[in-house]
């Protein structure tokens, strides 16, 4: 097999059906439509976010994904939607993008395969405006410790077909170690195999320094 065949011409189709599935369309639907003002949605990967947002909320959307192969999706269901969205194809650990030019940032199904989360998530609090928010709906660690050594067994395996996706980040940890505090965090399994389905989602507020 050709180096990055999987990647290029499998992983895109494969993420767009699993995460297109109608129980993870229902989360999209509790926390896109918050979104508002200026957006970097961070992960855009396929677009599939973008039915969701709200257009009177939403003045203009920057969509950032290093997967370029997944962008073609992408721009066809912007143009659907009727959005103005600019793509940019960079990872999000060094965001090329002003401090404090965004109202919100969001992420979905994002952190799990970002190498350095960390890094990723203090370039989103520095972009983030005064007052603004940082939307997430997340998979991760589970909190049963039999599912999370099921979490642990299979990770290995999941990570190579599932674009490097992590199964047990720790995603409170991760958003509070970069500044972010988690008022109303939700939690719970959604339905189907628990080591894949354990969710956190709700809306992180950066804390600044006085």
């Amino acid at each position: 097999m050709p180096p990055n065949w999987y990647d290029r011409h499998i992983l895109p189709t494969a993420l767009d059906l699993a995460c297109g599935m109608p129980m993870i369309s229902r989360m999209r639907q509790l926390i896109v439509p918050k979104a508002e003002g200026r957006v970097l949605e961070v992960g855009i990967g396929t677009g599939l976010n973008i039915r969701h947002y709200d257009k009177r909320q939403v003045t203009h959307i920057t969509g950032l994904d290093p997967a370029l192969q997944m962008h073609p999706l992408t721009r066809e269901r912007i143009a659907r939607a009727g959005l103005t969205v600019d793509l940019v194809g960079l990872s999000a650990e060094k965001i090329p993008l002003p401090d404090a030019s965004f109202d919100t940032v969001l992420i979905t199904y994002t952190l799990c395969t970002i190498p350095d989360a960390h890094s990723a998530l203090l370039e989103m609090h520095r972009v983030l405006k005064p007052g603004g928010k940082l939307l997430f709906c997340e998979h991760g660690h589970a909190p049963d410790a039999s599912v999370a050594r099921w979490q642990e067994r299979l990770q290995p395996l999941w990570g190579k077909v599932a674009g490097g996706c992590q199964l047990g980040r720790d995603i409170p940890a991760l958003l509070r170690g970069a500044g972010f505090r988690l008022p109303g965090l939700e939690t719970g399994y959604l339905p189907g195999p628990k080591p894949f389905t354990f969710h956190y989602w709700g809306e992180a507020l950066p804390v600044r320094a006085p």
